[in-house]
């Protein structure tokens, strides 16, 4: 074989992405069917050069064959298969409307063309009056023989036997079909020798002509004898199967192992043995394992002869094959490659010289003519006119037209006038274009490679830089992560039901760009939340996928926090980047090693959101609040008042079932005091007249306490801010009415309280701030007290490390907490060993004593200086 081969685009048929393998066949005329994996199967035209129809099956097809009369075609497809005839087919085309002459004709194939209604076939071949399917059970193959009825096309037909043989391996999801062909003995005459010449040993539609001595060495005497057709079939598991159908008790038989899918079956003829006369079989698997099947010397039957077979290997992977009489044709993926079978091996010649012969056919084997075509993955039967031409779809949807150069006998035997300069000229630019377009698909791939690997670049860098603010023991504290988050919370109104919201800011303060691919992912879930064995977590997750994020832009997102009545308080939100490799490698990330699989995770910061952002300040219930209360606004009678309350809260615990109606006309409050010496609020906080006079503190206390409840009440540690708007009238004094998110009405009060101590003659006293908490929800006392003593803790890391001026103070103040905490232990020692052993003490009297020890520790704090 010698030349380059022309190769004729058809048609841009566009077929991509196909979930099984392809098939193309000669049909009616100069038609050709083309079945691409999907519910269709595609008419094209030769001779017009385009797509004339399209059949719409109900089900994916899988495969196609057609009559021997070429009036019948039978379709395989997922519920069945069903039989069109050239008739119905032609018809429906010529009645197509004129003005969609550019367009194919679209036929809908209903139920009434089927013909077997069996599922999950996946080959077809017809034999005479018999048609063959083979389908893929559970664990094995079925064989299945049909009779086809004469009067009618659509009628169903009738099962003839059914043949099983287990699977050796059952790939999920394997389709690739099997491959059947019809085997006939040289000297009996084949179903479709009416329309095929005699003299021909390889016949259309899957059927070849073999010796009769190698036809009876493989299939046994009483199939030669009876002149049966013999069903050889490779299964996509690696077996050779054998099924002649005319002896009686005949069954399956395995032949051979290729251990590989079985891609092609076929016969090539040796010269010398003249017409009609197939001398071998030829199996190839997917990963190039060829298998060649003679006859040979050596065996006791037949005359001394036996069925040899001999394993080869030839450059793979084999995609797609066909064959002429001497001659396999097969593709790569990558080339297209002509193998010249009768190469190194002649009729008795070569049989009497096995050793020589063997090493001529492994040399010819293992050097394929390359033929300089890329990109085939299907293949028709080739035709034969003064060169052989082949048909082929190629990965990007090309229907072309493969003209192969003319070997050296042919071409010294024609008598067509010689062409050789312009031919070569043909063959040189189609060469030149092919491969034109194996580089440039080449360069593409390249490209989108090295984009892969930039963008991978990338991601390394930012999960570094963000690993490295992790990990780095304190030295960055996470507020200066180059990429973190900080939000602010809002309450809104719909439909008259209000709902917390959190506004989410993501600030890329790096040098890289956060492109498509990366998710900001923000999960929330409760503070104090324990899981049982059997619960479920309640934490909630919220992605928002990224687009171009550059450097010093921002992100803001908003999601629901709570709902009105929500006593999940307080929240923790976890930000976290995450990257998506399936959206860069696509199906390649499912195969990356490591538990993660194809998601890359980075923290970011966690925030907390507590109890005072989440508070509804309320200036009008503060304002009236305010003018009630204007009369007795001194310390001493608060000091009173507070008193009555506390005696009152705690006779009414102790008051018996007839009380209980007092305690319900007014609720019982709970209350909580956190203590923060001025100097530690004049070093860290900017307070109302402190720009003006550096004494200001001393002159207006007051301001002191506003500044203290703005500041709590507009920022928070960890990046979480209200989205409240500072109300002048709700803070012109420093007592505060708002409504936790349960509900319930809080007070926060500020007050200077001077604290002091005589000590061994000496009488020393500091100016305090009290934060005092009051409300009839013990789980809103609790709440702000804990968000009260986070913020004040963010003073303290704030704060200028200064000697301690009032250590006798904080030293007798430490005392007298020791003392409280001692017999408050005592209190709770004594409940619960009373409670475990059931000591006259009921549930609701352990309760309120652990009640009023929890009153004790809240009422009672530290001073924080």
């Amino acid at each position: 074989m010698e030349g380059r081969c022309p190769v004729e685009t058809l048609a841009e048929l566009g077929f991509s992405g196909t979930s099984c393998t392809p098939k193309i066949k000669f049909g009616f005329g100069t038609d050709v069917f083309l079945c691409v994996g999907g519910d269709e199967v595609c008419v094209f035209s030769t001779q017009e050069r385009k797509l004339t129809a399209v059949l719409q099956f109900p089900g994916l097809v899988s495969d196609l064959v057609e009559s021997h009369d070429k009036q019948l075609l039978y379709v395989a497809c997922g519920s069945g298969v069903y039989c069109v005839s050239l008739q119905f087919l032609l018809s429906r085309v010529q009645c197509s409307p004129a003005d969609a002459s550019s367009s194919p004709a679209e036929l809908k194939i209903s139920s009434e063309f089927l013909v077997v209604p069996e599922e999950g076939v996946l080959s077809l071949l017809l034999v005479g009056s018999v048609l063959l399917t083979v389908s893929q059970r559970a664990t094995s193959w079925m064989l299945t023989l049909y009779k086809s009825p004469q009067q009618s096309e659509s009628s169903i037909y009738q099962m003839l036997s059914s043949f099983s043989l287990p699977a050796v391996v059952v790939h999920a999801g394997m389709r690739r079909r099997p491959v059947l062909i019809c085997v006939h003995s040289s000297d009996a005459t084949p179903p479709s020798s009416s329309s095929t010449s005699s003299s021909e040993a390889i016949l259309t539609d899957g059927h070849i002509r073999l010796e009769p001595l190698l036809f009876k060495l493989l299939f046994g005497i009483d199939a030669a004898l009876a002149n049966s057709p013999v069903i050889l079939c490779g299964l996509p598991d690696g077996g050779l199967c054998s099924l002649p159908l005319r002896p009686p008790g005949s069954r399956l038989r395995v032949l051979h192992s290729l251990e590989q899918p079985v891609v092609f079956v076929g016969a090539y003829v040796a010269k010398e043995t003249g017409p009609g006369r197939a001398q071998c079989l030829v199996v190839v698997g997917e990963q190039g394992r060829m298998v060649l099947i003679k006859t040979d010397k050596g065996g006791p039957e037949g005359g001394g002869h036996k069925a040899g077979f001999t394993e080869r290997c030839i450059p793979g992977p084999v995609m797609c094959g066909c064959a002429d009489t001497n001659c396999f044709y097969y593709s790569t993926g990558s080339d297209l490659l002509g193998l010249d079978l009768s190469e190194g091996s002649s009729g008795r010649e070569g049989q009497e010289r096995d050793a020589e012969t063997s090493s001529k056919t492994g040399a010819a084997l293992q050097s394929p003519t390359n033929l300089n075509v890329c990109g085939v993955i299907a293949l028709a039967e080739p035709t034969c006119n003064t060169a052989v031409q082949l048909l082929g779809l190629s990965v990007s949807g090309q229907l072309q037209r493969i003209t192969l150069p003319v070997r050296r006998e042919d071409a010294r035997l024609s008598k067509v006038p010689s062409t050789q300069p312009g031919r070569s000229v043909r063959d040189i630019l189609s060469a030149i274009g092919d491969v034109c377009e194996r580089a440039s698909a080449l360069k593409t791939t390249i490209k989108s490679k090295n984009q892969i690997l930039g963008h991978l670049n990338q991601v390394l860098n930012i999960s570094f830089l963000l690993k490295a603010s992790t990990n780095s023991d304190g030295h960055i504290p996470i507020p200066e992560k180059p990429i973190r988050c900080h939000a602010m919370t809002k309450w809104s109104r719909l439909l008259q039901e209000d709902s917390l919201n959190l506004t989410c800011v993501l600030d890329n303060s790096s040098l890289y760009v956060l492109e498509g691919g990366w998710t900001l992912s923000i999960t929330v879930f409760p503070l104090s939340c324990s899981l049982s064995a059997g619960e479920e977590s309640s934490s909630t997750n919220f992605s928002f996928p990224l687009h171009s994020l550059h450097p010093g832009e921002t992100l803001e997102v908003s999601l629901p926090l709570a709902a009105a009545g929500d006593t999940s308080f307080p929240m923790t939100v976890s930000c976290s980047l995450i990257f998506s490799l399936s959206s860069l490698l696509g199906e390649e990330a499912s195969n990356l090693p490591g538990s993660l699989g194809s998601c890359i995770s980075l923290p970011l910061n966690t925030l907390t959101v507590d109890w005072l952002h989440a508070l509804q300040v309320n200036s009008r219930a503060a304002a009236t609040h305010r003018k009630a209360t204007s009369q007795a606004n001194n310390t001493t009678t608060e000091t009173i008042q507070a008193f009555v309350n506390s005696r009152r809260i705690m006779c009414s615990g102790r008051g018996e079932e007839g009380g209980e109606g007092a305690s319900k006309a007014e609720q019982e409050q709970y209350s909580a005091s956190v203590r923060v010496s001025s100097q530690l609020l004049r070093d860290t906080l900017v307070l109302k007249g402190s720009d003006l006079d550096p004494e200001g503190l001393k002159l207006a206390p007051q301001n002191v306490c506003i500044s203290l409840l703005e500041w709590l009440l507009s920022e928070g540690p960890g990046g979480v801010k209200t989205g409240r708007h500072r109300d002048k009238i709700a803070l012109s004094n420093p007592v505060v009415h708002a409504r936790g998110p349960n509900g319930h009405t809080v007070k926060l009060t500020a007050k200077e309280v001077n604290v002091g101590e005589e000590s061994a003659g000496k009488e020393e006293s500091l100016t305090t701030m009290e934060v005092h908490v009051e409300s009839s929800s013990i789980a809103a006392v609790c709440g702000l007290h804990h968000a009260v003593l986070r913020r004040v803790q963010t003073l303290l890391h704030r704060a200028p490390e200064k000697a301690a001026s009032t250590k006798s103070i904080q030293s007798l103040g430490l005392r007298q907490a020791l003392q409280r905490a001692e017999h408050l232990l005592q209190q709770i020692q004594q409940s619960r060993v009373s409670g475990s052993f059931d000591v006259g003490v009921s549930a609701g009297q352990m309760t309120r004593s652990l009640l009023s020890v929890y009153r004790e520790l809240r009422e009672n704090p530290l001073l924080i200086i």
